[in-house]
């Protein structure tokens, strides 16, 4: 059980794992590798400090990620993906590549978008 509710249906489970704004972008920069919380920072679009922390302690609190914390100074911590974590992978590349046909459908030009946050962020 997530936070003492109960579940019936285990796609409302799924969803209430990953849900939300930030948790798949979060996911799916932790899919290849390792990553320091200023990586993650900078390579989300618009989240905010306070998004982010929330997001990777939910992720955490879940199973889905982990911290290693190295006790060096400054110190160093990384976030990676558990076992867990790493299984929802290919449901994400799913959802995003549906995502992607949609919007194409639609006639919305994700590559320009990419391209003018891109733009926007230098």
């Amino acid at each position: 059980m997530i936070q003492h509710q109960r579940f019936y249906n285990p796609v409302d489970y799924v969803l209430q794992l990953i849900g939300g704004t930030w948790k798949v972008p979060v996911l799916w920069r932790l899919r290849k590798k390792s990553l320091r919380y200023s990586e993650l920072e900078k390579d989300i679009p618009h989240i905010s400090q306070k998004m982010l922390t929330k997001a990777l302690k939910k992720l955490e609190a879940a199973g889905l990620i982990s911290k290693t914390v190295y006790a060096e100074v400054p110190p160093r911590v990384l976030y990676q993906l558990t076992d867990k974590g790493q299984s929802l992978v290919p449901l994400i590349e799913t959802i995003r590549n549906t995502g992607l046909r949609l919007m194409k459908e639609d006639g919305i030009d994700y590559e320009q978008l990419i391209q003018e946050e891109k733009k926007a962020r230098k």
